[in-house]
């Protein structure tokens, strides 16, 4: 396997670090620290610069917070200044490791993303007949930096830049605990290894996808599994005989501990046909059509109403409202849900808004609030109808 080295030198240069800061940028100028950054963006750029040539960069503390969106997970947000070290880093060793990646990975890779998974997804699902479909339990938590750094280290002999990639691994905050014995463990083996990534780095989603690469080939390889896709640590395998995916299943289940140290999450891993429809990256896939989840739409139909009181209150901007709405329009649309679309638009004309289809897109006819707002300190309380 061929290894690459002299990349420090291309990590640490001006050019490097100014694309980092615009890709961190992207979608938080808005956002306080990211301001303040900009605001002397040469000068904190250049101090960067120096701290990364001389090797004496420290990275800072996380903030973290919990969302629900739709279980509970803690994020872990590092601050911006190094979340440009990890734009730089990426920018730098992620062709590397590209071209080792499997086609039907689709998490963090240019030309891929959900909707592409989904897409292959229900192409398998007309082809085969059964289905395993699994994830990994507790993933960001039980990932082993010690095995994560020899997987690195196989493709990477630059020494600098491993020792860079060892600090913004070893700097991971404190996870959820994961209490799992593997084969050959001892007492102690809990407290000895380290583990766990946090969840919202760049670097974390790289070093995800990467860590499970050994996996991937496993099973279209050494298995033989073709009908096979991952994002992130969600996992469906395809087969025509419903016995051939049990045995993978047990296959799957020792590779992972013995190399991984990882397992899979029992509730979640089951085998059944495909005919049946497989809940995959937020939709339910059949082999005829796609549908959104039924959790997905209610979750739409919440966030609709708080999003419609705000704009109608004068708390964000005509603008803001149509780009959200769109958003959501935009995905809502890889699936059959035409009916529900003409709800949502009739809906929202029915709440005041003037509100046309233009290159499918909805635009409001006219850029400007309604004549009729409540005050700020009174919501409105709307329900979906349906």
């Amino acid at each position: 396997m061929k290894r690459f080295g002299n990349l420090y030198n291309k990590i640490c240069t001006f050019e490097n670090l100014l694309l980092a800061f615009y890709k961190a940028r992207r979608g938080k100028r808005s956002n306080d620290n990211v301001a303040a950054f900009e605001a002397n963006m040469e000068w904190e750029l250049l101090r960067l610069l120096e701290e990364l040539k001389v090797e004496n960069y420290c990275p800072g503390a996380y903030r973290t917070f919990q969302i629900h969106d739709p279980k509970e997970r803690m994020i872990s947000a590092a601050p911006f200044r190094d979340r440009v070290v990890h734009h730089a880093l990426c920018n730098i060793i992620e062709p590397i490791f590209e071209p080792t990646l499997i086609f039907d990975t689709y998490a963090n890779r240019t030309g891929k993303g959900t909707h592409a998974g989904i897409r292959r997804c229900q192409e398998f699902t007309r082809r085969y007949p059964y289905v395993l479909k699994t994830d990994i339990k507790k993933y960001f938590p039980s990932i082993d930096h010690g095995i994560l750094k020899n997987i690195i280290a196989r493709k990477i002999k630059c020494r600098p830049t491993l020792r860079l990639i060892n600090l913004i691994i070893d700097n991971s905050n404190l996870q959820e605990p994961v209490q799992d014995y593997f084969p050959g463990d001892d007492l102690f083996s809990l407290q000895d290894r380290r583990k766990g990534l946090p969840m919202g780095n760049l670097t974390s989603q790289f070093f995800a996808n990467l860590y499970l690469s050994p996996f991937d080939h496993f099973v279209k390889e050494a298995l033989g599994i073709k009908g096979y896709i991952r994002y992130v640590d969600d996992m469906v395998l395809f087969h025509h005989k419903k016995q051939a995916l049990h045995e993978a299943e047990q296959a799957i289940r020792h590779f992972l501990a013995t190399k991984l140290r990882l397992r899979l999450h029992e509730k979640k891993t089951n085998i059944f046909p495909s005919k049946v429809g497989i809940t995959f990256l937020g939709q339910r896939v059949f082999t005829s059509h796609r549908r959104l989840k039924r959790e997905n739409v209610q979750r739409f139909k919440k966030r609709l109403d708080e999003r419609l009181n705000a704009y109608l209150c004068g708390e964000i901007s005509p603008e803001t409202f149509e780009m959200q709405l769109n958003s959501w329009l935009g995905h809502a649309r890889q699936t059959d849900t035409f009916r529900f679309r003409r709800k949502v638009f009739w809906y929202l004309r029915s709440r005041g808004l003037n509100l046309f289809t233009k290159d499918n897109a909805w635009k409001l006819l006219e850029q400007q609030r309604p004549k009729k707002q409540n005050p700020p300190n009174q919501r409105l309380i709307s329900k979906f109808k349906w």
